[in-house]
């Protein structure tokens, strides 16, 4: 990985799971200082591998549930996925399915595809972030759909309702967008999957950066798994790469809108920077309180790079800061992602934005996973099949690690260059990571960490 730029503010806000927000500004694929230009690719979806699988039968359809936020706090995140997944499926089986080209939720809950002579029925619910609901609706799917596979969802705690749902039924779950350590880690189980990445892999992309600039910081994060497993991960990541934390991590809850105590202990630590992890609105808050505290004139705002939407909002005055980012649709030079940028844009109006790849990916895994095993879609053949499957989607190779499920995947490190572009073309591409976290399994499964770095980076 090269040496990257001057930082002069980065952002660890998150995606998030749980990030930010509703179709972008459309955009145009901004020219790459070191990256192949992409090749123009057909609107029609190229099969999603060189030589299809022949005669694919199945007796009954296979039947997929996807579960997203599409009315709640994080519904920004979850119109990502909407779209990105019934696109993956679509590339994945070579047509559109029954809902036709653009998906809406609000019109159909359901959308059929097919391979060869095998029906994949896809039904959608929508369970708002909250935890009694993903379980409400996973039951829903399970035992009145008879779905096979599920994938969801945007938060993180949901999620870790969703992980055990799946694992007393035997079903294999997909993880996507949720990027909490725990999905993989202390909440294990051998039925959870992910294409998301998880908190280390963010910080492990951001510190190299975010270390160049500055070596004396302090951070807040949200009291919740997503929160707590990122300010492990930067502490983690950042210190071995020098950096020093001087003042104890801060916590703060979810549903915080008054930041002032925590920015007034920021502003008291000493520290050269601040890291910030932060999913939904109250990074609104936080931001205002840092501005009304003289934090952002005293010290500097260290997180990656966030969606198109807010992206203007809170990097205008960070022009020229190199920062990290799991996704923007200018970064990965490949046709897959070519392809997704040119249908998500003319059927949505949008370009894809930061969780666009963690739906398509989702897709594309399930379809191949039912490749795999010719149509057996029981949960032992299916995860069999699953773990350490790799295949090919819009951020390149992904790799499904078979000792704990964690996707291996490209993250990218850009320049931003402006916050104006109506396409959100913001981006000057400088450098392309590919992160391998610690294994983080609880003390009972260590056994399956084998030569991977158990706990922390240093495996010490």
């Amino acid at each position: 990985m090269k040496v990257l730029r001057t930082l002069a503010f980065l952002l660890v806000a998150l995606s998030l799971v749980l990030a930010a927000c509703a179709p972008a500004a459309t955009e145009v694929p901004v020219e790459a200082t070191e990256a192949p230009a992409t090749e123009e690719v057909a609107t029609e979806a190229p099969a999603a591998t060189e030589e299809p699988v022949a005669g694919l039968t199945c007796a009954e359809p296979i039947k997929v549930g996807l579960i997203t936020d599409a009315s709640g706090a994080l519904a920004i995140y979850g119109a990502h996925i909407l779209r990105s997944f019934m696109l993956g499926m679509e590339y994945a089986t070579g047509a559109p399915g029954s809902a036709g080209e653009k998906f809406d939720f609000t019109q159909t809950q359901e959308n059929t595809f097919k391979i060869d002579d095998c029906e994949i029925q896809v039904f959608v619910r929508d369970d708002g972030s909250n935890a009694e609901n993903t379980a409400t609706v996973a039951r829903e799917l399970i035992d009145v759909e008879g779905v096979n596979i599920l994938v969801g969802t945007v938060s993180s705690g949901a999620t870790a309702t969703l992980q055990g749902i799946a694992l007393e039924s035997g079903i294999p779950l997909i993880v996507a967008p949720a990027a909490a350590n725990d999905i993989t880690g202390v909440n294990f189980n051998e039925f959870t999957f992910r294409t998301s990445r998880n908190n280390y892999q963010d910080a492990m992309n951001e510190c190299i950066a975010l270390t160049q600039q500055y070596k004396t910081f302090v951070q807040i994060a949200p009291d919740y798994a997503f929160g707590q497993g990122s300010a492990a991960a930067f502490r983690d990541a950042c210190t071995l790469e020098g950096a020093e934390f001087v003042a104890d991590d801060i916590f703060a809850p979810l549903d915080t809108t008054d930041f002032t105590p925590y920015m007034e202990q920021i502003a008291n630590s000493g520290a050269e920077a601040y890291i910030v992890t932060w999913a939904g609105s109250g990074f609104v808050s936080l931001v205002q309180a840092a501005k009304d505290q003289g934090v952002t004139e005293s010290m500097a705002l260290g997180a990656t790079f966030i969606d198109n939407v807010l992206m203007p909002t809170f990097f205008a005055n960070a022009v020229g800061t190199t920062a990290g980012i799991l996704y923007h649709y200018s970064a990965p030079q490949n046709d897959i992602n070519a392809w997704l940028v040119e249908n998500t844009k003319a059927r949505y109006g949008v370009n894809p934005d930061l969780f666009d790849a963690d739906g398509m990916n989702a897709a594309i895994f399930a379809v191949e996973a039912i490749k795999a095993t010719n149509g057996d879609v029981s949960g032992e053949a299916l995860k069999t099949a699953m773990e350490g499957m790799e295949f090919e989607g819009p951020k390149g190779t992904i790799y499904i690690r078979p000792e704990d499920h964690v996707a291996i995947q490209d993250m990218y490190i850009l320049k931003l260059v402006n916050v104006t572009d109506p396409e959100a073309a913001f981006y000057e591409y400088v450098d392309t990571s590919r992160p391998e976290p610690p294994c983080l399994l609880p003390e009972a499964l260590k056994d399956r960490c084998g030569g991977l770095p158990y706990g922390n980076l240093s495996g010490q």
